[in-house]
């Protein structure tokens, strides 16, 4: 009996743990084929909202054909065309090319209906890159190197003619040209300038290596810019420009000024006109260090910029410089304390042309200031813009000129983040003009308050300063978003006031959508539901605003001065569309696509909806490999 228990034991004993075994040995392929299967379904997921987005993206396509409106049309198809790319190339290539024929016909139009503009105003334009083929080229290139060298290569078959002409007749060369350069130069150059902001700086050389050989505001912005990454590659190709500027007989003293730009004032392009007057190109919102060139180099600039203002003058009637007279005075007066300090044994040339130059040049263009100290020297301390503001009134003879040194004061002030600035401002009789000067001191002090983090001065400003609406409310995000971090009570608190602010725009203005979206986008962290309610009134608002495009970002104080005009500018990336769509479509793609859709203004409606599907469509990198086309 003992033997049978023995043996029963035993066996159960041995056939126990297998049969365990044999029950859980499924186990593990089972999880493997849920977690399998979740996979799967993730894919699905997916490819499912790809597929979604992709045919939205389409179908906006074939909508832009039929915009009345040629530029949004270009637009609309090659940044379709971009989204699209990493998911159909084939079609992709297709609009891009659809982009650059309507972008044809529009800048054509453009043309045609702008042809008695100043030349001023188009060389602006050309400047700012608000050219449609621009546009195309910008974003082809940095998909498919090859079909942007073709665009490029039928925008440069006319520019060259062009430029070919200008330099076979010496009467053709105009100030805005010589600012400039071709068309082509300039879209190539900001092409360059792309690729060179997306680090893909061997790419950025080697597409702008043709457009290297003249001196422009293009061509020193890109050197320029390109010395902050690789100064050696910079300083190379900027040392060819000296060598090329030095040998060509049409080089003028605005050449000269551009050049000193890569040199000394990155970031500030500054040449003159005929008669003396400045004209400025700022380099958006950057402010450049002054490089610190190696001495050889720095000599050899100096070398250059002595052989070419120390040129003979031609007769008046035939001076057909861009400068003339009275540029090159300007620009011998604002580079001679450079040559005083750099090369003293330089100097002598140009007090002999200035010499030369006195008894043709008119008193008022040689008692003028425009621009000569711009970006040469460090901004005053408030100790001496004080001390300078009390000197000059001691002199003033009249209301209107200590107006204006109270201006000068206040600005100044205002810039250091000098709290006097706004008690200064006060002291200025004439009513408009003081008003136009506190909404400019206030607004950078506010600047200043933002730059130093400190919230209970940005709060403070924004409650009693003398700011534009618009500027309040900015003032009001600012503080916010400080202290969503630490207080998210407080944050929101302040949240509301800025939508207090809001509510009070005017209903057609512009401003109102675009407040209304930025305050949606700080509700984000705060409360979603009342971010999606938000961005639903400002859609309505958009709606109503004519002017509102969802791409507008920035603000600015602007304030004219007896030097000109200046500009101060904020970018607040949520008063766009971009960032807060961004967000949310990643959530509710579906949803974000109908808000999208929601917007009647045909150039609102197609930003969102491009926006959203880019979400889902374009990889997860910073900017797609350049590639070639087949």
């Amino acid at each position: 009996m003992n033997r049978l228990v023995y043996s029963v034991i035993l066996c159960v004993s041995i056939i126990l743990p297998f049969s365990v075994f044999c029950q859980s040995t499924p186990k593990k392929p089972q999880v493997e084929s849920i977690k399998e299967n979740r996979e799967s379904n993730e894919e699905m997921l997916i490819a499912q909202r790809r597929s979604y987005a992709g045919s939205q993206v389409i179908l906006l396509a074939t909508e832009a054909r039929s915009y009345d409106d040629k530029a949004l049309r270009t637009r609309v198809l090659s940044r379709a065309a971009d989204i699209l790319w990493d998911a159909d190339r084939e079609t992709a290539r297709e609009l891009f090319q659809r982009a650059w024929d309507a972008a044809e016909i529009a800048d054509a139009e453009a043309l045609t209906s702008r042809a008695g503009d100043d030349p001023r105003k188009a060389a602006l334009r050309r400047a700012l890159g608000n050219d449609n083929r621009s546009e195309v080229i910008r974003i082809v290139t940095n998909r498919d190197l090859a079909l942007g060298e073709k665009f490029l290569e039928n925008l440069t078959e006319a520019t060259e003619r062009e430029a070919a002409d200008a330099k076979s007749n010496a009467r053709n060369r105009r100030l805005y040209d010589s600012i400039l350069g071709t068309e082509a130069v300039s879209i190539r150059l900001q092409v360059a300038r792309g690729l060179l902001d997306d680090n893909q700086i061997d790419q950025a050389i080697a597409f702008a290596a043709p457009a290297l050989t003249e001196v422009n505001l293009s061509s020193i912005y890109f050197l320029s810019a390109l010395r902050q990454k690789r100064p050696a590659a910079a300083d190379d190709r900027f040392a060819l420009l000296l060598a090329r500027a030095g040998a060509d007989p049409a080089s003028d003293a605005n050449t000269v000024s551009g050049l000193s730009c890569y040199a000394f004032t990155p970031g500030s392009y500054i040449t003159y006109s005929r008669d003396g007057n400045a004209f400025w190109g700022g380099q958006g919102e950057t402010t450049l260090a002054s490089p610190d060139l190696p001495a050889g180099l720095r000599q050899r600039f100096f070398d250059v910029a002595a052989g070419i203002l120390g040129r003979p003058l031609p007769p008046m009637e035939q001076d057909y410089t861009t400068s003339a007279r009275g540029g090159k005075y300007m620009v011998i007066k604002r580079l001679l304390p450079l040559f005083n300090r750099y090369a003293p044994d330089l100097a002598a040339v140009l007090y002999s042309q200035l010499a030369s130059l006195s008894g043709e040049v008119p008193a008022k263009v040689q008692n003028s200031d425009s621009l000569l100290d711009w970006n040469l020297r460090q901004p005053a301390t408030a100790a001496e813009a004080l001390l300078t503001m009390q000197d000059k009134l001691d002199h003033a003879k009249s209301s209107w000129e200590r107006d204006r040194i109270y201006q000068d004061a206040a600005i100044a002030l205002s810039s250091n983040g000098d709290l006097r600035a706004r008690d200064v401002a006060k002291e200025i009789e004439d009513s408009s003009l003081c008003e136009q000067v506190r909404h400019y001191v206030d607004f950078g002090l506010v600047q200043s308050a933002v730059g130093s983090k400190n919230t209970e001065e940005i709060i403070r400003l924004a409650r009693t300063g003398e700011l534009f609406r618009i500027h309040r409310i900015w003032t009001y995000l600012q503080a916010a978003r400080l202290l969503v971090k630490q207080d998210h009570a407080r944050a929101e608190s302040i949240l509301e006031d800025a939508l207090t602010e809001t509510r009070r725009l005017d209903v057609t203005d512009p401003d109102r959508p675009r407040a209304l979206v930025a305050v949606a986008t700080q509700f984000l962290t705060l409360d979603s539901d009342r971010a999606w309610e938000l961005l639903a009134d400002a859609v309505k608002a958009a709606n109503s605003a004519e002017e509102f495009n969802g791409e507008d970002t920035r603000i600015s104080a602007q304030l004219w001065t007896k030097e000109g005009l200046k500009i101060r500018t904020a970018q607040e990336e949520n008063f766009g569309l971009r960032v807060i769509l961004n967000s949310l479509s990643k959530e509710e793609l579906e949803r974000s696509i109908d808000m999208a859709k929601s917007f009647k203004k045909e150039r609102p409606r197609a930003l969102a909806i491009l926006t959203v599907a880019a979400v889902v469509l374009k990889k997860p990198t910073a900017r797609p490999a350049i590639e070639s086309s087949p």
